[in-house]
């Protein structure tokens, strides 16, 4: 773990705020994540990443990295046209430009897969193949969400829960010589996406826990049936992709997966201290300066509101990270243009001082920088551009 006194020597002369990306903790994060892939190849997510040096540096680690998870067509052309392939948009998408953009670069050889979940997803892409003249492949989004009286264990995503539901939309890509069928995906946020070790929570950390297993078993049990009906039809997928960060343990267990997502591991941001089952290092971060002292014993930093996407709850605040210790106000969190702090006895901080911050998820952050400070061995290394950076927002 870096300390205080380590970054601030680091970054004593780059003007605040910034953010920084540890190679040595992102470096190792990629090598935990690959073995704990056991086997499968990993997709990575780019909407946790949003930084096309740092895409590259993971691909390179391993070859279990093969391809990228994108989350809009817009996203998946730019990355394209950086060089990279096997593009799989995570989203259903519908505006006909974008959907063109990305089959003219399928008719120029790249790999890029649509994400469908109904059968008028499936007529629209097929419509706009026809046209372009370019056989599109595409995936169907499997749901993976759980109901229980009065409780939906999930996300709302795929309106299709199982096979009776798939069966029409494999119908229509397979009697269309425009489409193919590439793969299928199954996403079980609520395993992935839900943190089971929340300090003070012990009755909500044992029911998450006892949701998650009923879940594992719900959702291995749905990506068997829909993989043994296709095998029966003759159809052989090129990838069947599962899970997240946060679900690789069991996801890796299904005999019919063929890679896994992740993506936040890399950086491992503050959502990701609340799991019990894994831990990785916090290879992301960023930096504010101290500008008041409105009395002894709290500090007032410049900016530094940067709060998650999701429920409105306080897990989504950013998580003061160095000096350690030091804690937001409840009646104020982090704010747009300063954020107070409470100091701990044991920490003096002076006018000017960074105080560095962690995002409660991960590629966030790089929607308020436009490069991350590369750190290893102690010293600035280099600078990876965002796609902010690169002149690029997605979302």
């Amino acid at each position: 773990m870096a300390t205080y006194e380590y970054y601030k020597e680091i970054f004593a002369e780059v003007p605040r705020p910034f953010a920084l990306v540890d190679l040595d903790m992102l470096d190792d994060n990629a090598r935990a994540i690959a073995g704990a892939a056991g086997g499968k190849r990993v997709r990575l997510a780019s909407k946790s990443i949003r930084s096309v040096d740092v895409l590259s540096r993971i691909l390179a680690s391993s070859p279990i990295y093969q391809g990228i998870m994108c989350y809009t067509a817009a996203e998946t052309a730019f990355l394209a046209e950086h060089g990279f392939d096997d593009l799989l948009l995570g989203y259903p998408q519908w505006q006909p430009e974008a959907i063109r953009t990305l089959m003219n670069r399928v008719s120029e050889g790249r790999s890029i897969t649509l994400m469908v979940d109904s059968v008028e997803h499936v007529e629209h892409v097929e419509q706009l193949a026809r046209q372009e003249g370019t056989v599109m492949p595409l995936c169907i989004d499997l749901d993976m969400s759980v109901q229980y009286p009065g409780l939906h264990f999930g996300v709302w995503r795929s309106p299709v829960h199982s096979w009776e539901g798939m069966y029409p939309i494999v119908e229509q890509i397979i009697h269309s010589p425009w489409l193919s069928l590439d793969g299928i995906m199954g996403y079980e946020a609520q395993v992935a996406g839900v943190g089971d070790n929340a300090a003070g929570k012990y009755l909500k950390n044992k029911t998450v826990r006892w949701l998650k297993r009923r879940s594992i078993v719900e959702a291995a049990k749905r990506r068997k049936e829909v993989v043994e009906r296709l095998m029966a039809m003759d159809l052989r997928l090129r990838f069947v992709n599962a899970g997240g960060t946060g679900s690789m343990e069991s996801s890796r267990e299904e005999a019919w997966v063929t890679e896994i997502t992740a993506g936040s591991g890399f950086y491992a941001p503050g959502l990701f201290d609340h799991y019990a089952s894994f831990r990785y290092q916090p290879a992301a971060a960023y930096a504010v300066e101290v500008v008041r002292f409105p009395k002894a014993g709290i500090v007032t930093c410049m900016g530094g509101g940067y709060t998650a996407s999701g429920t409105a709850n306080a897990d989504k605040l950013v998580k003061p990270y160095l000096p350690s210790g030091l804690e937001l106000f409840a009646l104020e969190g982090a704010g747009e243009v300063q954020t107070p702090l409470r100091l701990p006895a044991h920490v003096e901080l002076n006018l000017g001082d960074p105080v560095f911050f962690r995002h409660a998820k991960a590629g966030e952050l790089c929607e308020r920088f436009k490069v991350l400070h590369a750190v290893s061995q102690g010293r600035i290394v280099g600078e990876y551009a965002t796609y902010r950076g690169m002149g690029a927002c997605f979302l």
